[in-house]
């Protein structure tokens, strides 16, 4: 009896033994822009086929209850890159605002530890002649967009390499001032160029330790573009379909993101190096209704309540698969709740690198689940702040979640474990519960002087 209790706890202690002694791993980190926990095969999509992705979750680990940093893109981003969350970390919205020298980020954590850093596609969270550069915040190579607003436009007519503009072939007429707007000659597809760089990033560190970021901006629409913002080069099969063209490209931009998944996987069983990458995909926020498509059309919050700008769990709950052959456990599922907080100290962890970690982070590493044969769920608390429209607030712990978007509105409170859906709010039979999450909330958030929540309507 002894000797079966205490299994689990000689193989967790050889496990992390053995990865303190093994040469860490290459990490490729894959953040695709407002694809939906629905979105994908393994996760119950129906409609859009995922081959690579779905065997991608077959040969590694698929995460049920994992989240983005924020329901919109920049403050996702920081979180994912500093490790706190949106009540701490400093770029709490979407706005024109940059990392600082004393931010410490993911690639300067594992930088130190003799790692390779890229970041090719979307950065969102520092602007050109800024301290927020990639290439001023731990990264060796960047290539793709530094704004987001210049990121909505995929047939631009530049990109940025380290800290210069490279000059495209695409013609836009009345490109905006951040690069935004829609062009009249479509040439170079960004997504296409910024893969290319991913691969070419792969095949020049292919004999030394490296840390990938590709930050895909599939499947965001070109806002610019209105009711055609689902921008891609062809429709490939779905041109034929009855749908509407909106969801005709976005359907075009899944198949795409998977092809590509593909292509990088490739690449490493090339250069022999598969069985020696930690690779991680995801996505940085719930899906979109925008370019004219509807996240409903093909169902992209799959069971969860809302979508893109929700708190609720359409908004903030994300796909995450991990794979590391021979280490993380072919075909299996984990329930671990889990944030993009957690990758920074999960990946110093498992990089050698937990000297570098910020004291002042929120996030934990999560290693063991994602390495344990059979990982223990460990209970969390995770956190959001939202500051668009009316504001709101939510907080996770456990089963349990509390919302309160509008932020003063009455806080709901919902049991995910039997509701997964959000349609019961019980925070009138549980008042002791509500107001518990209610403290958790009001200790998580630290006043902003810049983001803060607007005023009660009167």
């Amino acid at each position: 009896m002894l000797a079966r209790m205490l299994r689990p706890l000689l193989l967790l202690a050889a496990l992390l033994g053995g990865l303190a002694a093994q040469e860490p791993p290459n990490v490729i980190l894959v953040v695709t822009d407002d694809l939906g926990w629905g979105d994908l095969g393994c996760y119950g999509q129906r409609t859009l086929k995922t081959p690579v992705l779905d065997r991608m979750a077959r040969e590694g680990r698929r995460f049920t209850d994992f989240y983005a940093g924020s329901t919109v893109c920049a403050p996702s981003r920081c979180v994912l890159m500093t490790g706190q969350h949106t009540g701490h970390c400093l770029i709490r919205g979407n706005g024109k605002q940059n990392l600082r020298p004393e931010d410490v980020t993911l690639a300067e954590v594992l930088k130190p530890a003799s790692y390779a850093t890229g970041l090719f596609g979307k950065w969102g969270i520092g602007h050109e002649g800024s301290d927020g550069l990639p290439t001023r915040q731990g990264f060796d190579r960047f290539y793709g967009y530094l704004d987001q607003h210049h990121a909505h436009n995929y047939y631009p007519t530049f990109l940025v390499r380290g800290e210069k503009r490279v000059a495209l072939k695409n013609v836009v007429e009345k490109e905006g001032r951040w690069g935004q707007g829609v062009a009249s000659k479509k040439v170079e597809y960004s997504h296409d160029l910024i893969t290319k760089e991913a691969l070419r990033f792969i095949d020049d560190h292919r004999a030394r330790r490296f840390f990938l970021c590709v930050t895909w901006t599939l499947p965001h629409a070109n806002n610019e573009a209105g009711r055609r913002g689902m921008e891609i080069p062809d429709l490939g099969p779905f041109a034929k379909e009855s749908w509407p063209e909106p969801a005709k490209g976005f359907a075009a931009m899944v198949a795409r993101i998977d092809r590509d998944m593909g292509r990088l996987l490739d690449r490493l069983r090339k250069h022999g190096i598969d069985e020696n990458t930690l690779v991680l995909f995801t996505s940085d926020n719930g899906p979109h209704s925008e370019g004219g498509h509807k996240s409903k059309t093909f169902n992209s919050s799959g069971p969860l309540k809302g979508q893109k700008r929700s708190l609720h769990e359409g908004g903030i709950r994300v796909p995450m698969i991990a794979r590391w052959p021979g280490r993380i456990p072919a075909g299996t599922t984990s329930a671990q709740v889990a944030g993009f907080q957690d990758l920074l100290p999960t990946f110093a962890r498992i990089g050698g690198a937990t000297a570098n970690v910020p004291r002042d982070i929120d996030g934990v590493s999560i290693a063991s689940s994602l390495l344990e044969a059979t990982p223990k769920i460990v209970p969390r608390s995770l956190y959001w702040a939202f500051y668009e429209g009316r504001g709101g607030q939510a907080v996770r712990n456990g089963r349990w979640k509390a919302v309160q978007q509008p932020y003063h509105t009455k806080v709901r409170l919902y049991d995910l474990k039997d509701d997964i859906g959000e349609q019961h709010d019980l925070a009138a039979k549980r008042p002791k519960l509500v107001a518990k999450l209610s403290e958790i909330m009001k200790q998580s958030y630290a006043p902003s002087d810049r983001w803060k929540f607007k005023p009660r309507r009167r």
